[in-house]
């Protein structure tokens, strides 16, 4: 067979829910058809790596099961009925039915729901300007960054880190609470040439023995939501043997004889009883970082979907502060560049249109919401029609059982916008065919990073696929919402956003393909103070103002969240009846419910697993490979056991969201896993439920 002949290759940057936004090179063989897609070389960050997710992208936008235009539901709601209408009729559609439910139980009771199937802010978050228009029911945004993003600025009062190309430069690579070899590969690009190059060691935190682990030269096999008692632990011993940075906690910190105090009480012994580590595990740690302050603390999102993720976070941010880790090029911290951008978005999503008294809806609370409960509801009417873009709930919000049964109402009108038959779609009144990254104009910005990247549009949409910002333009249109309609196009509206962000020309920008936002390295670091009024790192957050720094709301009486660096035994118990801790952690080829469609990734998968340790699997009399059920309160989902010595006993792991389909029963495991926000400001505790297991009925 002859290779495809390739007419160019396009820079683009790849637009999926990951800190690294690689920027990438694409083969583009015609107008509507793309080959290999491979890291761009000359990226500093990307340096030719990519995920095998992405390196495989053909295979999806060009995938035979996408969809290519607007459909009608014509059976029971999730019973993949539909029919084929023109765009014409499904936009008339939605319009009259939103507003006759405006009409009769008021604009609260549309729901625009969305978040991050794409990381494009004109694709993304268009959806807004609609919103604000028409004052439709707000979206309290808590399913991925709100615990983490929490505890990291309670500490340093700013959503910033040292920039991660200086891993490359430090002595010491903690890796902690994240799978970087599943999730952010460039992590181990940079990480692994610290130790080439200067023969650093790496550290990695997790809960089980991970690819990441795996690489290790002291890998810390700890318990589920246990981080901040190791965290206190460490910095016992690193004050003990005088390997605490005494001259920077004095000068950069809020550390004092009060605090001092609280850590001696948390010393090793206890640490290990909770963790299940070593004391020696510890102190070795502790001595490590303690003798090698030039060390680069990777602090991952994983370690805080607990219960008491935003004070685990908080106090493994403590560490670099004890020993003076930001002083030094290659050393500190880095959790998101998020709050380095700086961008002015006002064009996409018109603030000003937002009007007052609009109750908010916590995303995570879905199947309350959609369910009728009335706390979940603010007191206020029901939801009576979502328009979901960007993401797929019926699979990857928690509390499945509730979600399933509100998304099944019949008096629910939902429109989805999507480029598969989603399990969300299945649920739709309306389902509209979306663009793909390489089929609109965008830009995205990178949390793991300091560029924002241009993605231009490289080849043309399949069919009568569209893009989010044309489905908000006419849906406005026919809601009376002349305000929320923009007349510029994507790439109009990208080069808006960065004129008006001072950025610069967008037609220079695209010669390079992106924006620098790096902070100075001293301000990265924080060498001239944090970003509170005395300057100094919190080891005694201050809640409220950290409430206040990310407009957010107390879920919680602030009473209950600690004045000083802790661990906060919070997470679900368990119990004889549940006696087992669940992770459900990422898989290496799913992005969340996205590469699920590809035969690649299925096959690279395998059917949905629990891996369990083999003392735990005897002890139950299940043999590897067998068909197990695991339950709790919430529902139950099945499951293929496999033996795995790399995790505690008393700790699951069911890697991957696999699609319902994959699973005997049609339930996927976020079943399992509880909607209940987390201290102090929300979020969904994924990585934190307790269950029990059996074996299936045959």
């Amino acid at each position: 067979m002859n290779k495809p002949l390739v007419r160019r290759i396009a820079r683009t940057a790849c637009p999926h829910d990951c800190p690294s936004t690689c920027a990438l090179d694409i083969e583009v063989l015609d107008s509507g058809t793309i080959g290999r897609v491979r890291g761009a070389r000359d990226d500093p960050y990307t340096a030719g790596v990519i995920c095998e997710k992405v390196a495989r992208y053909a295979e999806r936008a060009h995938h035979p099961d996408r969809l290519l235009h607007p459909l009608r539901r014509t059976g029971p709601k999730g019973s993949g009925q539909f029919e084929r209408i023109s765009w014409a009729e499904a936009l008339d559609t939605i319009g009259r039915r939103f507003l006759e439910i405006e009409a009769e139980y008021g604009p609260e009771a549309i729901w625009p729901y969305y978040y991050a199937g794409t990381m494009g802010h004109v694709q993304r978050d268009g959806i807004q300007r609609l919103r604000h228009a028409k004052g439709y029911s707000g979206q309290y945004d808590t399913i991925c960054t709100m615990i983490s993003w929490t505890g990291y600025v309670a500490g340093t009062g700013f959503l910033a880190g040292t920039n991660p190309e200086q891993m490359a430069e430090s002595d010491c690579v903690v890796i902690w609470g994240t799978n970087p070899v599943n999730t952010q590969i460039n992590v181990m690009t940079h990480a692994i040439r610290a130790r080439r190059e200067r023969g650093a060691k790496l550290v990695v935190v997790d809960i089980y023995r991970t690819g990441t682990m795996e690489q290790a030269d002291m890998p810390l096999l700890i318990r589920p939501g246990t981080d901040g008692a190791l965290a206190l632990g460490v910095m016992n011993v690193l004050l003990r043997d005088g390997l605490a940075d005494r001259a920077y906690l004095a000068s950069h910190t809020d550390f004092s004889s009060t605090t001092e105090a609280h850590i001696r009480a948390a010393d090793p012994q206890w640490a290990a009883q909770i963790t299940g580590l070593l004391v020696d595990e510890i102190e070795a740690f502790a001595r490590l970082i303690g003798e090698n302050p030039r060390s680069f603390f990777r602090l991952g999102y994983g370690f805080a979907r607990q219960r008491n993720g935003a004070t685990n976070m908080h106090a493994a941010l403590c560490l670099p502060a004890m020993i003076g880790a930001w002083r030094h090029r290659g050393g500190g911290a880095l959790h998101s560049n998020s709050g380095t951008w700086r961008l002015d978005k006002s064009e996409i999503t018109r603030p000003l249109l937002k009007q007052p008294g609009v109750r908010t809806l916590d995303m995570c609370r879905i199947g309350p919401i959609l369910t009728g409960d009335a706390q979940a509801l603010a007191s206020g009417g029901p939801v009576k029609a979502l328009l979901i873009q960007n993401t797929n709930p019926m699979v990857v919000t928690p509390d499945h059982a509730l979600t399933r049964r509100g998304f099944e109402r019949e008096d629910l009108f939902t429109v989805v916008h999507e480029q598969f038959m989603t399990e969300t779609a299945q649920m739709a009144d309306i389902v509209l065919p979306a663009t793909m990254f390489v089929e609109h104009n965008d830009y995205y910005t990178r949390g793991g990073h300091t560029r924002v990247l241009y993605g231009p549009k490289i080849i043309d949409a399949p069919s009568e696929a569209r893009p989010n910002h044309f489905v908000i333009n006419e849906i406005a249109r026919r809601v009376g919402a002349e305000a929320a309609v923009s007349e510029k196009t994507d790439r109009e509206l990208v080069a808006a956003v960065f004129a008006r962000s001072r950025y610069g020309d967008l037609d220079a920008i695209a010669e390079t393909g992106f924006v620098d936002r790096a902070l100075p390295d001293d301000k990265a670091r924080y060498q001239e103070g944090f970003a509170w009024p005395d300057g100094r790192f919190r080891f005694h957050p201050d809640w409220e103002a950290t409430r206040i720094k990310r407009g957010v709301e107390w879920v919680c009486e602030p009473s209950d969240m600690p004045d000083v660096v802790s661990y906060c035994d919070w997470t679900e118990p368990a119990t004889p009846e549940v006696p087992f801790r669940l992770a459900t952690s990422p898989a290496r080829t799913f992005l969340n419910s996205t590469f699920g469609e590809t035969p690649g990734t299925r096959k690279r998968e395998g059917p949905p697993s629990l891996l369990v340790h083999p003392e735990d699997a005897a002890a139950l009399g299940l043999a590897d490979g067998a068909p197990v059920t695991i339950g709790n309160h919430r529902g139950e989902v099945e499951l293929t056991l496999r033996l795995f010595d790399g995790l505690r006993r008393g700790v699951v792991v069911a890697e991957g969201v696999h699609p319902h389909k994959a699973h005997r029963k049609g339930r996927g495991i976020n079943t399992l896993i509880g909607s209940d926000p987390v201290k102090p400001f929300g979020g969904a505790a994924f990585h934190d439920a307790t269950v029990w297991i059996r074996a299936s009925a045959s």
